[in-house]
């Protein structure tokens, strides 16, 4: 491959400097608005976490709210460290507020720091050109611009896989102490951010090895061992903190693969449809081809990371075929197989002036183009009003009794910015997912046992509340409606 660029050094990293730019303004786009644009549920769970834990040592809160952000933090779920929720705090305590801002800000450095690194594995893997062309999508995919805003773990596990596949890249060429231990470091920090990673360090890792020696040979170089305890020593640390000694995982991996799923032709229709919506099928397409061009000699990286890629997918069947942002980490796979297609194009560019003027005006406006996409998906809705809507609705309910709740994000709006605690009801699909788990659910035993010491029923997911009529039938013919909003309803339930 041609380790030169098809534009002038100077130009080339300005060109570079530029897409880093652009791939941040973007990002900076209606930064203060609420973060309902992308996956909310996930989002306000780390949201609450991180308020509870501020509001603990915070001064000058009313003890009321101290006391319900404490309770909220600590009735949720721990699964992966507080890594990303404990740096939100930093920044609420040097700011003196809970401000969401702050962790939004952080996602979208973790990011920007990941392109830093896959642009530099994909310079060593292929060429420059073909860098320029990871580094293209990787910062311009428009779901990639939504989820790197996000406040939740995936930005900053993003980075760490990013940053170990730069580190197992450069162990495959140098095969020195150095790189040994940067690549096991930043896989042992990127699965304990996030338990998936473990598919694509452990994918990438065992293809490189196993392309350069055999098993007998690999068992006895101390490299290998050193890669394999640091990927995997933090994580096991912190399941036997969670497990043995506190009891907090215990109950933690339940619901995540459906051996069903395997035979069912539905399921990879999902992760199909899923993917097009974070990639899109002509990347898909793109990707593929990339991966079939990718220079011999360096591709164990590449196809170690599809490898793992489709058995994260295949384990976590349930989450890949309806969380669309499972898909994350596939970016990273995606952008590094285009990197020979952008070398192919550049190479085909003559070196006269006008041929690189065009080229490049031309992938400028692709980039623009992918930017207004983004920037039109991002200002399409203003969703501050709603946290006035949900103040309302606390401040007329919070201290006249307790509520059930059919609601957004499991009742996470209200939590935050109303301030009232919930039960959630659950939706058509929380029970459609208890029954695939072999949980028999029936509508008046459910009914009975969510409403049980409750004085109200509160109802703010209208679109969920049209598609359930069997509710709708049993609230209105046995209990008065109390109030009605523009976007809630209120059923008196002790009547």
């Amino acid at each position: 491959m041609n380790q030169k660029p098809y534009l002038p050094k100077t130009l080339y990293r300005l060109f570079v400097i530029l897409i880093f730019l652009g791939g941040l303004w973007i990002r900076l786009i209606d930064l203060d608005d609420l973060p309902l644009d992308f996956h909310p549920t996930r989002q306000l769970f780390s949201a609450l976490k991180a308020r509870g834990i501020y509001y603990q040592t915070a001064p000058n809160i009313p003890d009321w709210q101290r006391e319900m952000a404490i309770q909220q933090w600590k009735r949720q779920a721990t699964i992966e460290p507080e890594i990303v929720e404990h740096l939100a705090v930093f920044a609420y305590r040097r700011a003196g507020e809970a401000n969401l801002v702050f962790p939004r800000l952080f996602s979208i450095a973790f990011w920007m720091i990941g392109g830093i690194f896959i642009f530099l594995a994909a310079k060593r893997l292929v060429s420059p050109d073909g860098a320029l062309l990871s580094l293209s999508f990787y910062l311009f995919l428009p779901y990639g611009v939504y989820a790197s805003r996000s406040f939740q773990p995936d930005p900053l596990m993003v980075m760490l896989i990013a940053a170990f596949i730069w580190a197992l890249a450069a162990w495959q060429d140098e095969r020195g102490w150095r790189w040994a231990i940067l690549t096991g470091l930043f896989g042992g920090m990127a699965i304990l951010v996030k338990m998936v990673a473990i598919f694509f360090v452990a994918g990438g890792a065992a293809m490189v090895v196993l392309r350069a020696e055999s098993l007998k040979r690999a068992v006895k170089n101390a490299q290998i061992w050193v890669i394999a305890i640091l990927s995997l020593l933090p994580t096991a640390l912190y399941f036997a903190y969670g497990i043995l000694l506190n009891g907090f995982l215990t109950e933690q991996f339940g619901g995540r693969f459906f051996p069903a799923l395997l035979l069912s032709p539905s399921f990879y229709l999902r992760w199909g449809l899923k993917l097009d919506a974070v990639i899109g099928y002509l990347g898909i397409t793109f990707a593929i081809l990339g991966l079939l061009s990718f220079p011999k000699k360096k591709n164990g990286v590449l196809l170690g990371l599809w490898g793992g890629y489709i058995l994260y997918g295949l384990y976590f069947n349930y989450h890949f075929s309806t969380h669309d942002y499972y898909q994350l980490p596939f970016i990273l796979v995606a952008a590094l197989s285009l990197a020979p297609l952008g070398e192919m194009l550049a190479s085909r560019v003559s070196k006269g002036f006008f041929s690189r003027f065009i080229f490049t005006t031309a992938w400028t406006l692709a980039l623009l183009g992918a930017a207004w996409t983004a920037y039109t998906q991002l200002r399409a809705i203003d969703y501050r009003p709603q946290a006035q809507t949900y103040r309302e609705i606390g401040n007329t309910l919070r201290d006249e009794g307790r509520v059930v709740a059919l609601s957004k994000d499991y009742g996470y709006r209200l939590n935050y910015w109303g301030w009232l605690d919930t039960v959630h009801f659950p939706s058509a699909g929380d029970i459609w997912y208890q029954e695939k788990r072999g949980k028999t659910q029936d509508f008046t035993e459910i009914f009975t046992s969510h409403i049980q010491g409750r004085d109200f029923f509160l109802v703010t997911d209208l679109e969920e509340w049209e598609n359930f009529p069997e509710l709708q039938e049993h609230l209105f013919a046995h209990y008065p409606l109390l109030a009605k909003g523009e976007n809630y309803l209120i059923f008196d339930l002790r009547q």
